[in-house]
């Protein structure tokens, strides 16, 4: 692959400049990415395996997001600040930033953004998952279906509710929920090792190492 030329002209496209794959398959892009100066994270590609869950939550309820309940719109928009706050504090530690951080950075989601997510979770290719306390939605994630298979994406906490289980919860309804659909094979790309380990409490297993490139922040 001539990654400047893919790089070229997805600038001319005005879509990120970014490279995914699968290192075990084609394990010599790795520098040739590289040396074009796009940041790599090797991430551990996982496959459900088996059925086997976590244990059940005790302190919190995880659920479906219905997009004709009347509360969609609000409850998008705050699964959508968690997410944020999960993904711009990265890891799995406890940390300080909680309820209070996550409704002051709630905004509403565009029109046309919510309207796509509610369409596209009556078709059934694409699907919310949020976990709720009494302190509200603290924890999140996604699973995108198609034919041949479905990735669980976006998985986040809130940093004060980590370490409770809650990330294992909500990846294991999303993988339930895509296997119930029918889906012959449910994966995902852990952000790290210590990541990973969270999805094994949901049944998935390592099979290899995702390579996600993007442009340099």
């Amino acid at each position: 692959m001539d990654v400047d030329a893919v790089r070229a002209r997805q600038r001319e496209l005005g879509v990120p400049e970014a490279v995914e794959w699968v290192h075990e398959t084609t394990p010599a892009l790795l520098d040739a990415v590289r040396a074009s100066g796009l940041e790599v994270l090797l991430a551990p590609l996982m496959v459900r395996a088996s059925t086997t869950a976590p244990p059940p939550l005790t302190d919190a309820r995880v659920r479906l997001m219905d997009p004709d309940d009347p509360d969609f719109a609000r409850d998008f928009a705050v699964r959508s600040a968690v997410a944020n706050l999960g993904f711009g504090n990265l890891g799995t530690a406890v940390g300080p930033i909680g309820p209070a951080e996550r409704d002051a950075a709630v905004t509403p989601t565009a029109e046309g953004q919510l309207a796509f997510v509610a369409e596209a979770a009556r078709a059934g290719f694409l699907q919310h998952v949020v976990a709720e306390t009494d302190e509200g939605i603290v924890a999140t994630g996604a699973v995108q279906l198609a034919p041949t298979g479905a990735e669980v994406v976006g998985v986040a906490t809130l940093p004060s509710a980590r370490r409770r289980g809650l990330g294992a919860a909500v990846s294991e309804l999303l993988a339930r929920y895509a296997q119930d659909q029918g889906s012959p094979l449910v994966f995902l790309s852990a952000e790290s090792e210590t990541v990973a380990r969270v999805y094994e409490r949901s049944g998935f297993v390592r099979i290899g190492t995702a390579c996600i490139a993007e442009t340099p922040s």
